[in-house]
């Protein structure tokens, strides 16, 4: 017959002495934005890029069995630019449209510096450090970009921000050239 051994573990209570919080990184500051759609976006950008993936190998066989390859030059180009169609540019659409989607955002104070963390083409994390002078609102409200990061466009939902106060400062609208409240009160006193 058969043995089935059992280890017995007994857990032991481990406690981490650290005089960083959890949302802090090393190299790129506080974390002041989470985006609460990260996990969504990869699933249907890998979800995209794995049919895309399927296709290509599939066209062979689907050719060799449909018999398009006996067809007139006129009607493989129609299939192939089809197939063609949705193999590349569904992926590359959805990356154009998601490449901005901020999935965590940090903050150092010391240097006024953010590190969004957005993906890339090949679905890997990548950062870019920006300062706050470098962020630019734009003009007209666009469907995917809520801020410009130098040239970059940023995608961020401003009601995930946990303290307020950080996406103001990232707007820079706690620099504002209207008169704050107190010293509209000042102004009314010297008059």
């Amino acid at each position: 017959g058969f043995i089935f051994q059992v280890t017995s573990f007994q857990g032991v209570a481990v406690r981490s002495l650290s005089t960083s919080s959890p949302h802090d990184h090393p190299e790129h500051g506080r974390l002041v934005y989470k985006g609460n759609l990260a996990k969504a976006v990869l699933g249907v950008r890998f979800f995209s890029y794995s049919t895309s993936i399927f296709n290509l190998f599939m066209m062979p066989y689907i050719m060799l069995k449909s018999g398009i390859g006996v067809e007139s030059l006129l009607v493989q180009a129609a299939f192939y630019g089809l197939i063609g169609f949705f193999t590349f540019v569904t992926p590359i659409t959805l990356h154009i449209l998601t490449k901005g989607y901020v999935i965590r955002l940090y903050y150092k104070d010391e240097v006024d510096t953010y590190t969004a963390i957005t993906y890339n083409a090949i679905l890997a994390e990548k950062a870019t450090v920006f300062h706050q002078k470098d962020v630019k609102i734009p003009d007209i409200t666009k469907m995917f970009t809520t801020f410009y990061a130098k040239t970059k466009s940023m995608l961020v939902n401003p009601t995930l921000f946990p303290n307020p106060q950080d996406y103001n400062h990232l707007m820079g609208y706690d620099k504002s050239s209207f008169f704050k409240f107190e010293e509209l009160e000042e102004v009314k006193e010297a008059n």
